[in-house]
């Protein structure tokens, strides 16, 4: 669908004018749409899987450990596809508010893609350098979006999203330097951002940010005293079709959450980088931008 359609619908959850943000900006944030039900219970998952990594020694394509991390102080950099390993996640994913108000962005019928939980660790979680999501993981359309939920507060010197205001209706860049994946913006790209579209999406626990798959984000280290985990979940409408592998697979993979499976593809006419074949393995955005491995996914 496009925005003008998705626009004619009533909304279920969104305001009309935070749905033409979204499509003006590339990105929305809405504080406390998150219960503290909600809160609690993904609050205790994500202390269940920190303990869990505890015993976990080597990164590998579900654990991504932080340089430092050990059993008497983990830093779990990364847990992928964790709606496959508790209930709660996918509870969350599938069953929130959360797959109402995509459809308000997307339009009634939404698919689920994958999703991963991202932490910055207290005094120096690391950095995610600009980068385009839409590379990684190419559709028929640009509806595929990323939902991410602060389940404790996030301040501006923990590291918060950072999205280019905008950038979503510029042009898609090349993640690759001399035929090799990077995973990022070249430096001479990255330079040329204009800084007064800079937009840090910092918020109180329970607040979501939205940014669609062709917005260029990233985020700055961790440089406070507490962490910051980060859930994230991509979502799409169900007229979306992915052209290549799922880099972080999930069993609930093209899952319709909102509305019903449809019988024709979309196709923005627009081209879109094509990653590495990811079906040989992959690691993590972290790994890949700090030349870790020889291929992630972000």
């Amino acid at each position: 669908m496009t925005p003008e359609d998705v626009l004619s619908i009533e909304p279920k959850i969104l305001t009309h004018k935070q749905r033409e943000s979204y499509f003006a900006d590339g990105y929305l944030l809405v504080e406390r749409a998150i219960s503290e039900k909600w809160l609690e219970r993904l609050r205790g998952a994500t202390n269940e899987m920190i303990e869990e990594s505890r015993g976990i020694t080597k990164s590998d394509a579900v654990w991504d450990l932080e340089a430092g991390h050990s059993a008497e102080a983990p830093r779990l950099r990364r847990l992928s596809s964790p709606n496959d390993k508790h209930p709660t996640y996918w509870e969350f994913a599938s069953r929130s508010v959360i797959p109402d108000i995509i459809a308000d962005l997307v339009g009634p019928n939404v698919k689920f893609h994958h999703s991963k939980l991202n932490f910055k660790w207290a005094h120096g979680g690391e950095e995610v350098k600009w980068h385009q999501d839409i590379g990684f993981w190419p559709h028929t359309n640009y509806s595929p979006c990323t939902v991410g939920a602060y389940i404790y507060n996030c301040g501006m010197d923990q590291g918060p999203l950072g999205v280019i205001r905008g950038s979503h209706d510029g042009p898609l860049y090349d993640q690759y330097a001399k035929g090799t994946w990077t995973g990022c913006l070249s430096e001479a790209d990255a330079a040329a951002i204009d800084p007064s579209r800079i937009v840090f999406l910092d918020g109180p626990a329970g607040s979501i940010t939205i940014h669609n798959c062709r917005t260029i984000h990233g985020s700055k280290p961790n440089t406070s005293n507490l962490g910051r985990p980060l859930l994230l979940n991509v979502y799409a409408s169900a007229d979306a079709f992915p052209y290549t592998h799922n880099p972080i697979y999930s069993k609930y993979d093209q899952q319709i959450v909102s509305g019903e499976q449809v019988h024709w593809a979309h196709h923005d006419p627009r081209p879109c980088l094509v990653p590495p074949d990811w079906s040989g393995g992959y690691t993590s955005i972290f790994a890949l931008q700090r030349a870790e491995g020889k291929t992630a996914a972000e």
